[in-house]
């Protein structure tokens, strides 16, 4: 897939990073010269400096072909007007768009933005995964497509703790996009990845599926 990502802070970067490390083309969008010139020192020449929102830089980006756009810039205005210039001028079959004011997000679905991802309900679900009873996060809706992105805690005592991947019944329709282990680096898990206590399993799997997912995963 080609990718257009309009910011180059950490977020944008990091993204960057982890879609190239898959095997995806991937461009950074970015106003500032230093930010640029840092991610091309870092990344190679995956960065373009200009304005997100302004239709000849994303002509130069080659929007017209990308599959995708992210907007991770800081400011809500400018991820909602790169995302729609993208939809409706370059006919970008998917937009991303950050929002920093979890207010904003009725109106960017109003407008046609496919999926928002606000920094801070993610923090409010994570608060919640200090609580027993919360063992499985909610960190993005795809409303349209009827699937969410969730995390799993594994904790101690979980039945599966040991089990690799090939032997646990994941609910159809179910993708493990990402394990984040305790004093490791994530990874992207195979068939042969073995499940450890305190791994946080990020997949995404249909909204109805979300308890057999758990109990899959950790056990009943």
């Amino acid at each position: 897939m080609y990718i257009v990502i309009v910011g180059g802070g950490r977020v944008g970067y990091y993204l960057a990073r982890a879609l190239l490390a898959e095997g995806h083309e991937a461009l950074i969008i970015e106003s500032e010269a230093r930010v640029c010139q840092g991610i091309s020192d870092e990344l190679g020449s995956v960065c373009l400096r200009g304005d997100g929102c302004e239709v000849a830089t994303l002509i130069e980006a080659g929007t017209e072909r990308a599959d995708m756009l992210i907007a991770v810039t800081g400011d809500d205005e400018d991820n909602l007007v790169a995302c729609q210039v993208a939809k409706h001028k370059f006919k970008v079959p998917r937009t991303i768009a950050r929002i920093k004011n979890p207010r904003h997000e009725k109106l960017f679905k109003k407008l046609g933005i496919d999926v928002t991802v606000s920094a801070t309900n993610i923090i409010l679900e994570n608060i919640e995964t200090e609580v027993p009873t919360h063992p499985l996060t909610h960190l993005l809706t795809l409303a349209d497509k009827g699937l969410e992105i969730v995390d799993v805690k594994i904790p101690a005592g979980s039945s599966t703790i040991g089990a690799s991947l090939h032997t646990i019944a994941l609910p159809p329709g179910t993708v493990l996009l990402l394990v984040v282990r305790r004093g490791g680096k994530p990874f992207v898990p195979d068939v042969d990845s073995i499940i450890q206590a305190g791994d946080q399993v990020i997949a995404v799997t249909p909204s109805a599926s979300e308890e057999t997912l758990r109990i899959a995963l950790r056990g009943a």
